[in-house]
């Protein structure tokens, strides 16, 4: 059996066994999966950081963090925000807020979010 596990980890793509560890981390936390969410629901999600962008909305900046738990994703959109030091791609977060459908993606407006440890 444990012979079994390495081959397959061996033969796995990086990319592959990278969600398998981020699906497990936040299922471990407690928190609710992101392709669980349900809109207009406070919610605590957590994840990892994968891309971020300066967005204008309204006439001001807003940075835009797309967040994944390797289930799905929901995009973090701080407004008036152009940087939040520590959020960056590949760390990993909490975010608690109402998330709203932008369309088919889940949206996030200025949750609250603490960096995991």
């Amino acid at each position: 059996m444990a012979l079994r596990k390495f081959v397959d980890r061996l033969t796995k793509p990086t990319e592959e066994i990278d969600r398998e560890q981020l699906v497990q981390w936040c299922s471990s936390t407690g928190c609710t999966a992101l392709d669980e969410i349900v809109a207009r629901k406070p919610v605590r999600v957590g994840g990892e950081v994968r891309s971020i962008r300066i967005v204008p909305r309204a006439g001001a900046d807003a940075l835009e963090a797309t967040i994944t738990d390797g289930n799905g994703a929901l995009t973090a959109v701080f407004l008036g925000r152009r940087k939040i030091l520590g959020i960056s791609p590949g760390r990993r977060v909490f975010l608690e807020g109402v998330v709203t459908k932008d369309g088919s993606s889940n949206v996030m407006y200025n949750p609250l979010y603490e960096f995991a440890g």
